[in-house]
């Protein structure tokens, strides 16, 4: 008898036929797939922030996290797991859920404490606020998609919630001493990597830099 065969579920999302909200809830579950590819990429790609880095390892870090647990609990999905083709992996807590109550955490009280270099605050408001419902959204998908219990996806929002608060407060009160030695080193030289959260407002910033820099090559 050949060996059972496992899926790898990057985007295997599945929602019953002609149902258009679990079509939706199927897009919404995928959005921590659009945040790690399209956000935290783009960002390594053309900003390269030491305190983006952070958030990036965080998240990692909350994921393998997640992963342990759910190996030493070893609880069930659902039963609606089958239909899924989702029974062999565990479900508590939710991953889905746990990485974006950790990326909503972790950005609200990057935009509170004004780390984020934006320097209104009617955007600082938003940066704030955006996150949550897609967080919410998500983890009411999980449920009603049939791949997690309601215990499951609160038990992934609560462990977010607390590591995504504990490594703001890690890397905002010990590694961040370290962010101008990271900048300053060779590596750090190579890639550009920058910090510029001590910057109230860096697309200001950025700015007034770009146009003297041009009015400077048009007066050479």
């Amino acid at each position: 008898m050949p060996p059972a065969m496992k899926a790898l579920t990057l985007t295997h999302v599945r929602y019953q036929r002609g149902d258009p909200l679990g079509l939706f809830l199927a897009w919404v579950s995928l959005i921590p797939v659009f945040i790690s590819l399209g956000g935290f990429v783009s960002h390594f790609l053309f900003r390269r922030e030491i305190q983006g880095l952070c958030f990036t390892l965080g998240l990692l870090i909350s994921q393998f996290l997640n992963e342990l647990v759910k190996s030493s609990v070893q609880q069930s999905r659902p039963d609606t797991c089958a239909l899924l083709e989702a029974c062999d992996s565990h479900g508590w807590p939710s991953s889905h859920s746990q990485y974006m109550f950790f990326f909503a955490t972790y950005l609200t009280l990057l935009s509170l404490w004004k780390k984020t270099g934006v320097g209104h605050w009617e955007s600082r408001f938003l940066l704030v606020v955006l996150p949550w419902p897609f967080a919410v959204l998500t983890m009411y998908s999980r449920v009603y998609l049939g791949y997690h219990t309601v215990a499951q996806v609160f038990a992934g929002a609560a462990l977010g919630l607390v590591l995504g608060a504990g490594w703001y407060w890690i890397v905002n009160t010990m590694l961040v001493e370290y962010f101008p030695a990271i900048e300053g080193s060779a590596i750090g030289r190579w890639l550009y990597i920058k910090d510029t959260s001590h910057i109230p407002n860096v697309l200001k910033f950025e700015y007034d830099n770009a146009r003297a820099a041009r009015k400077k090559v048009a007066t050479d």
